[in-house]
């Protein structure tokens, strides 16, 4: 029987800054119930164009308020784009689509300087990034300059033009999506580059039921009417600030490091599975599980964050994150298997 060892391991020092105070339990239900009255009106009008997706739609949520990025896995038309496009009319906010495309260049994403004659000088033209909400469509298409242009983007929230540096709108949010089933002609995203997505969330098929809805909703060629913004980028600061401030435990906090120490060290907590794993998650997916758990939390209304809340995001946030080895692969494994195995077999608190 294996023998579980407790990890001794020191706290990240990411986890050990100061962080912004804790809401007053007497107060904390109140300050959640009235950040969060928008959230449930919000995934109700989200529905009504979207049809099932409701963990998408919650992940959508979650990256959004603790300034996060998605990456975005599934076949066409999943309405990957209608779901981030309504999330922005909704949210009252600049909405940008950009199709990757092999033969595109940084300046089609961050602009460029462009010569004015009448004034004798070169002047800024802004490119698609300059938008509240980003859609990078098929980010796996364009080559490793255009791809690192962004993903630079979304790090520093700032592009450079020029001589120039030029701040990003806030909240600045991207959704990377990518085709799952060709490879010809594409750049898969290196596992760097991956890590700089808060989650990676795959897209599935909608059930029999779903889908009956779904003819019913866009089955004739009559177009759906806009949707109007609903919550304000005021309301949305408020539910940052407030979903900071959530109360997370360390006993929880311990929990999200083991389970990230897992992955890279899992013989040390009685999980045999060592030469399944090449790679384990890095300490930015600690921070992310924290700051996912949290907005979770928030979502469901309370202001505490439990270990079911972080096994809620831990998929999403540490999917990308652990690279398998080739025997796993020999075996049919993938990394979410792995994964799945961590969480059932790690002591919960």
């Amino acid at each position: 029987m294996a023998t579980f060892i407790p990890d001794t391991s020191p706290m990240p020092p990411e986890l050990e800054t100061p962080s912004p105070a804790l809401l007053n339990p007497a107060d904390a239900e109140s300050l959640v119930r009235d950040a969060s009255h928008w959230i449930a009106p919000l995934r109700a009008e989200i529905g009504r164009y979207l049809i099932g997706q409701s963990e998408l739609v919650d992940r959508l949520l979650i990256a959004l308020m603790v300034k996060g990025h998605l990456l975005l896995e599934g076949v066409p038309g999943l309405a990957k784009t209608l779901a981030l496009k309504t999330l922005a009319s909704l949210v009252d906010a600049k909405f940008n689509r950009i199709q990757f495309t092999p033969d595109m260049l940084p300046a089609d994403i961050v602009g460029t300087e462009i010569y004015d004659p009448r004034e004798g000088r070169f002047r800024v033209k802004h490119g698609p990034v300059f938008a509240n909400f980003i859609l990078a469509d098929e980010i796996n298409r364009a080559p490793a300059k255009v791809q690192s242009a962004l993903l630079e983007a979304m790090q520093e929230k700032q592009v450079t033009i020029g001589e120039e540096s030029f701040a990003l709108p806030s909240p600045f949010f991207v959704l990377a999506t990518q085709n799952p089933l060709e490879q010809e002609g594409t750049y898969p995203l290196p596992e760097a580059q991956l890590d700089r997505f808060m989650m990676k969330v795959i897209m599935d098929y909608p059930t029999e039921d779903e889908e009956l809805r779904i003819l019913d909703l866009a089955g004739t060629t009559e177009d759906l009417p806009a949707p109007a913004p609903m919550v304000s980028l005021g309301a949305l600061q408020q539910a940052r600030t407030v979903v900071n401030r959530l109360y997370l435990d360390e006993k929880v906090k311990r929990y999200i490091v083991r389970l990230v120490h897992a992955t890279r060290r899992p013989d040390a907590f009685g999980i045999h599975i060592a030469p399944l794993i090449r790679v384990g998650a890095s300490p930015r997916a600690t921070i992310n599980l924290a700051l996912a758990s949290r907005a979770n939390a928030f979502l469901n209304g309370r202001a505490y964050v439990t270990p079911h809340d972080v096994k809620t995001v831990a998929m999403d946030v540490l999917r990308h994150r652990v690279t398998i080895t080739y025997e796993a692969e020999a075996e049919g494994l993938n990394s979410e298997q792995i994964i799945t195995r961590l969480l059932d077999e790690l002591p919960v608190p």
